[in-house]
């Protein structure tokens, strides 16, 4: 079996019509989504944010 690694760039307001417009485009099988996320600071204090995703693809 072969695997492919796609990356996914997202923003929070955008995130799910551009995962769902991407999982469409998919040849393959998916078999995971795994999301980057990252811890930020702001005024409230510490909080995460999403940077991108990773699908990982079956490629037949």
């Amino acid at each position: 079996m072969k695997y492919r690694i796609l990356r996914l760039d997202v923003k929070a307001d955008t995130m799910q019509n551009d995962l769902e417009h991407f999982l469409n485009e998919v040849d393959g099988e998916v078999l995971a989504v795994i999301p980057n996320v990252s811890p930020t600071f702001q005024l409230m204090g510490a909080t995460s944010k999403v940077d991108f995703l990773l699908i990982v693809e079956k490629v037949t």
